[in-house]
């Protein structure tokens, strides 16, 4: 079987014009024969993985990939992309498969939290699962939209495709599980339990496939009869996550009794419990060797344990809040990444206990799942902030820290709003506009005023006192138009009108004063109100000097009326 993988990801689309004429034939092109609007061409970034795979068809007959002589580091200049493999090549380097690369976020318009990502088995598209029971498709080259449809009257907590690639079961808040083909076409719908299913896990030769549910049991099905054939009962608690080992009949959970246990499918017995960790088994995964069973604990712990001594071999500790989701590589055998309440995504290499990578801010909340590419070249996050997010491999020249890699003590030390970076256009800015160290020890600048502190920024309060400072720049242009004017000036016309609004003003904005006889109030005149207040109260003008030119004013306005 050939393997393909991504070099890197480049542009795809139309191309800007670069000349007037351009732009001019341009415009003259969106419109048919018909007069009817053409839909403008956008450019649109996609995975590009046909370099990786060309290099890979020529270097294949004589390079030696399962040993590190036949291993040629990559140098950190642009010019040597052209030499990037595919993943399945660099099974001997761990690192060379991290996926730290932003490349796309997508957002469906009705916004639900995204609670399972899974790729179709030929990588063209990915299906997400949301709260509100629907399944989206995106294209898995250029991430745009392609289809939803309404899958679950509850929202979905589980999918899982067979080995033969032909069927997919998925599972919702109502114990219903249903049967899809290939063609999102659903075939079978039956209720599996009383209460959430948690997860789905099929058989090595897809005859059966295991549930697992809030309501404390496991359940055996038979694929093709539809039918239950065991209930495993043995946790004291509800059964998050299972998973059925790769090649042997052997079952492991993990529950809410912070146990994880291993079954014997055939008659439904516990063959041994495993200790170690100290809260709720949030995720499970056996390995591809099948030797080793990663576990995933809201006390924000991951642990390896080894089925043939039944013991813990490995932990690893980096996440700050609980572990929500974990996923290992489907070809490096070493490596796996895990995501985490507070929207982080980590990368672990076995005999190294901390993270080698990762992205603190992925997400603006949890992660509620993980999924790599079929080709591992590429993973897709799903997230409780309603979006899911495209990472890929970092090419050679590629900045090696961008701002999703950023700590939160770093973002916080400038000001940042953590994770707050917009929609699908994201990719666009590839730089975010700051607020300076400055602006947050200036007290006069500072959202609530004396108080400025350093590193700390209110959402939605940030900007609260721009819009006043704008408001009261036109005022004080006013206030300087009005000081220039040469004596004896007579507003005549235009000047006039706004001489009488501006007087209008002085007499609502200040206690004390009547105004002249003939003139309009305020509201008839159409002047800004308590324009002249709000110079005296910020400070522009001293009373005294308001009130020696309004009495100015009324003496002129006395000699026009008695002329």
């Amino acid at each position: 079987m050939l393997i393909i993988c991504k070099a890197g990801f480049g542009w795809r689309g139309s191309v800007k014009p670069d000349t007037q004429q351009d732009h001019a034939a341009q415009g003259e092109s969106n419109f048919s024969t018909d007069g009817k609007r053409h839909r403008r061409a956008i450019q649109r970034k996609t995975v590009d993985y046909y370099s990786a795979v060309m290099r890979f068809l020529e270097v294949r007959t004589w390079k030696n990939f399962s040993s590190k002589r036949g291993f040629n580091a990559l140098q950190p200049h642009q010019n040597f992309i052209a030499e990037l493999l595919p993943s399945y090549c660099y099974n001997i380097d761990a690192s060379m498969s991290i996926t730290t690369k932003y490349v796309h976020t997508s957002t469906n318009k009705q916004r639900c939290p995204i609670n399972c990502v899974k790729w179709t088995p030929d990588g063209r598209r990915l299906i997400t699962a949301s709260s509100s029971g629907e399944f989206t498709l995106w294209n898995g080259l250029t991430f745009n939209f392609e289809t939803i449809q309404q899958a679950h009257e509850k929202a979905v907590r589980a999918m899982q495709w067979s080995h033969n690639e032909n069927w997919m079961i998925s599972a919702d808040d109502s114990g219903v599980i249903k049967y899809w083909q290939s063609n999102m076409n659903n075939m079978k719908e039956i209720q599996g339990h009383k209460d959430i299913i948690r997860d789905l896990s099929f058989s090595p030769n897809d005859s059966k496939f295991a549930s697992c549910s809030d309501d404390g049991t496991i359940k055996i099905w038979d694929f093709l009869d539809h039918q239950e054939e065991r209930s495993l009962t043995g946790h004291g608690w509800d059964v998050k996550c299972i998973d059925w080992h790769p090649t042997k009949g052997l079952l492991a959970s993990g529950s809410k009794d912070n146990l994880v246990k291993l079954w014997d499918p055939k008659t439904g017995s516990c063959l041994t419990t495993l200790h170690g960790h100290k809260n709720t088994i949030s995720g499970l995964e056996f390995n591809k060797n099948g030797h080793h069973i990663l576990t995933a604990c809201r006390d924000s712990l991951l642990r390896i344990f080894d089925i043939r001594t039944m013991k813990e071999i490995e932990c690893f500790k980096g996440h700050k809040k609980d572990v929500t989701s974990i996923k290992w590589h489907p070809f490096n055998e070493n490596l796996f990444c895990s995501g985490g309440l507070d929207g982080s995504i980590k990368f672990w290499i076995t005999g190294n206990e901390e993270s080698i990578g990762g992205m603190e801010n992925a997400h603006d909340t949890a992660v509620w799942s993980l999924d790599y590419h079929p080709l591992g070249h590429m993973l897709c996050s799903g997230s409780n902030d309603y979006t899911t997010r495209f990472w890929t491999r970092n090419r050679p020249g590629d900045l090696m820290k961008e701002r999703f890699d950023m700590s939160r003590e770093e973002a916080d030390a400038l000001g940042l709003i953590v994770g707050n970076y917009g929609g699908e256009d994201d990719e666009d800015q590839q730089n975010i506009q700051t607020q300076s160290l400055y602006q947050s020890f200036n007290t006069q600048n500072s959202v609530i005023p004396g108080l400025g502190v350093s590193g700390v920024n209110i959402p939605g309060l940030s900007k609260l006192h721009q819009p006043q400072q704008h408001q009261q720049q036109p005022e004080a242009k006013r206030q300087k138009t009005q000081d220039s004017q040469p004596q004896g000036f007579k507003p005549t016309g235009a000047n006039a009108t706004s001489f009488k609004s501006r007087v209008g003003n002085a007499n609502r904005g200040a206690a004390g004063f009547r105004s002249p006889p003939g003139f309009r109030n305020n509201a008839q005149s159409g002047g800004n109100r308590g324009s002249f207040s709000n110079i005296i109260q910020g400070g522009q003008i001293s009373a005294e000097q308001f009130q020696h030119q309004y009495e100015q004013h009324t003496q002129k306005f006395q000699k026009q009326h008695q002329n």
